[in-house]
This record gives structure tokens, sequence and C-alpha cells, in this order.
């Protein structure tokens, strides 16, 4: 498997006015100038991207998608601050260029940032590593994470991008609207989840930066050597709970949490990939824990917030507006996901 990142020509659904842009840019972008190539990243389900060739220099945009759009969705505007916010922190994030929020540009707002060479993955499996390389990257993807929830989300002001407390009761309401207005089946398990969640949430206070999607295909890994050097896809961020996110890096050893993306099957101490509970030691051992109780309501949570989010996926590839190709192979995933969640809660 190639692990550099998998360019097309842009997709009919996602063609842009590419002189607009580029007439837009050389004014608002020092050194933007010359004969512009542009190429759309397949993956980055939610949000088309594209890379943008011109004057010998590489650039990523990102926009939003075209048609209707479901509420608080695709907001990449969240997405600029908060990598803005983190530049120069632990955390690796490209650098934030330019913002625009004006729709009349390219159809909708749009935000460049720099374009970071390295790898990108998408498997938690990672095929094509050595064992050893496996193992000092699944200690820097932890490393990044426990580095991400250490910072104080007032000290890079983003103080205010969210609501503080009951991030677990908005998070289950918020995400059973969603499901609810891109249902496409009637689907037991989910409507069981919606029922049982709301009702066994964990008292916490816990609050700080959450990426949302934090996996292995959203990270861009060094050329040669196993660490992180870029966290993408930040749409999903806000201010909540930390265990959310080690919770949702940890599905794959439950199953997929993106279609072919599970560790299910794998002879993890012959890969060189640390179990679950590995992984949960080693974020409580950075991160000064002694422990996590209630580990498998943060699991049946994430795997209820995965099946809405690929249900979104799917609708908007059966309506032709979705990101990636692959988008209507999504619609068996919203099934299994929501019932491998609901016989967790059942145990």
């Amino acid at each position: 498997m190639s692990s550099q990142p998998e360019l097309t020509a842009v997709r009919p659904a996602h063609r842009i006015d590419e002189g607009a842009l580029a007439a837009y840019l050389a004014a608002h972008l020092p050194g933007f100038v010359g004969p512009m190539q542009v190429q759309q990243f397949e993956g980055g389900q939610s949000n088309p991207t594209y890379r943008l060739e011109v004057g010998g220099q590489r650039y990523v945009l990102r926009k939003k998608p075209p048609g209707k759009l479901l509420q608080s969705a695709h907001q990449v505007e969240r997405e600029y601050r908060v990598m803005h916010a983190l530049q120069g922190t632990p955390v690796p994030v490209p650098e934030m260029l330019h913002l625009c929020e004006d729709d009349q540009v390219i159809g909708t707002p749009f935000y460049l940032m720099s374009c970071v060479e390295g790898r990108v993955i998408p498997l938690a499996t990672l095929p094509g590593c050595a064992p050893a390389h496996r193992t000092a990257l699944y200690d820097d993807m932890v490393r990044v994470l426990a580095a991400l929830h250490a910072i104080d989300p007032a000290a890079v002001g983003l103080d205010g991008f969210g609501r503080p407390g009951n991030y677990y009761a908005r998070q289950i309401s918020r995400w059973t609207r969603q499901y609810q207005a891109s249902r496409t089946d009637d689907i037991a398990s989910m409507e069981a989840l919606m029922e049982w969640l709301p009702d066994h949430v964990p008292e916490s206070d816990e609050n700080g930066i959450v990426h949302g999607d934090f996996r292995v295909g959203n990270l861009i890994l060094h050329p040669t050597e196993p660490r992180v050097v870029a966290v993408l896809d930040w749409e999903l961020s806000t201010l909540g709970h930390p265990l959310a996110d080690l919770a949702y890096f940890c599905q794959g050893y439950r199953g997929e949490a993106t279609p072919g993306d599970s560790l299910v099957g794998t002879d993890l101490a012959e890969a060189g990939i640390p179990t679950e509970s590995a992984v949960v030691s080693r974020y409580c051992e950075l991160t000064g824990r002694p422990g996590i109780e209630n580990w498998a309501f943060y699991l049946v949570f994430v795997m209820f917030r995965s099946a809405a989010i690929v249900q979104g996926v799917y609708k908007r590839g059966i309506e032709g507006n979705a990101s990636s190709d692959r988008a209507h192979q999504y619609g068996a995933m919203v099934r299994k996901r929501a019932d491998d969640a609901w016989r967790l809660a059942q145990e």
C-alpha cells in the first residue's frame, strides 16, 4: 500500500472556479503568483480537500461541500481557528495561511494551509511498516494525544471554543439529531443506543481541547521516522471530555471505525502494535491518571457517534455530493457499528 496521499482529478461534484480562486489568492496571499494546478485528495469524507501547486509551491485548500448541509456540520472555520491556535504548541499542525468566509469566491467558505510532506497511512494496522516502527509510531500518537489534552484552552485563546460542562449530554443530543436528519433505514440498535446513552453518562467535570476524530488516517507521519508531523481534520474539535478522544482512537480494537480499518484479527504482538489496554495505560501514564472507570461507556459513545457520522456520509453519497467516491459503501457499516456498540452496552 502506498503511503503517499491519494490525489485525483477534481471530481465533478466538487469543481470550483479555479480562475476566481487564483485571482483571490493572488490578492490575499503574498507570493501566490503564476499558473495554478488543482488536484483533489481522495478521502476527507466531510469536507473536500485540494492540493494547489503554483510557482513551485504547494498548498492545501479545504472547503465545505456543495449542497444543503446539516446544521453545525462541515465547520471549516472551526478547523482553521483551532489549528491556528495550536501553532507553536507540542501538537504539530500545518501552518494556517488564510481563511475566506465569503461563499461568493468558490461557492463555500474555505481555508488555505501549508502542505506538510510525509506519509498518510489510513489503516490502524500501519501496512508496510516494520514491527518496531509500528510500536514507536503508536507511542508517538498517544504522546501527541496526551499533549493535546494537556493544553490549557485559555492559554491558546480557545477558552470560548465550546460550552463548558455536560459534554456527553450535548454530544449525544447532537448526534441523535444528526442521525435522525440523515436516516435512510430503520436500525434497531441505533434506536436502542439513543435511549441508553443519556442514562449512562459518567459523572465527570473534565474539560479540554478534544480533536473529535483522532485516528491514524488523520495524521501525517514523518517520511521515514516513526513520529507524527501534523494532525489534520479538526472539524469535530471542541472543548469537551478528553476520554472521548482516547476511546475514539481505540475503536479499531473493537471493529471498523471506517471501512476496512480494524485491528480485529490482527496478531498485535507479531505486528508490533500495542494492545488496547497498553494504549490506555500509556495514556494514563502520560496524563497522570490512576486509571479509567466506565471505559465501556466511552467506547459505546464513540461507536454510536461514528455510526451517526457515517450515516451522514452514506446519505451524501446517495445524493451524489460526498467527498469520496467510496461513500456509497458505508451503508452496511452504520448498522454493524451500531450493532457492535449495542452489544457492548448490554454487556
